[in-house]
């Protein structure tokens, strides 16, 4: 697997998802804003995106829908204080892989999707 992309807007949580996907022998980079994480899939340097909904500079909504219409084949999962069940499915509608909440056992649902 190429490198993975972590979005967030919480630099917290960014330094946290960034530690953990290097425990699990991921290269990844962490990024704020949704245009980087285009840039980084135009140029080829990202198999999977892992996005908060909440970024610096859109919906992370937004963002999986300007990912899903590039030419690239990338997964991507979700990692969101959100509970909504509505906005859940239209994400699984679009594509995305799981939608893991931040308020459970984020990096054991993330571990298994993983491995």
């Amino acid at each position: 697997m190429g490198k993975v992309i972590h979005v967030d807007n919480s630099e917290f949580f960014r330094k946290l998802m960034k530690t953990f996907l290097s425990e699990m022998g991921f290269e990844s980079e962490s990024l704020e804003r949704g245009e980087d994480v285009i840039k980084a899939i135009n140029a080829g340097e990202a198999s999977m995106v892992i996005t908060g909904l909440s970024l610096a500079d859109m919906s992370g909504e937004e963002l999986i829908k300007r990912i899903i219409a590039l030419p690239h084949p990338v997964q991507i999962i979700t990692v969101t204080s959100n509970t909504e069940e509505a906005q859940a499915r239209r994400l699984s509608a679009l594509g995305v892989v799981a939608n893991i909440l931040k308020s459970g056992d984020w990096k054991g649902d993330l571990r298994n999707i993983l491995s």
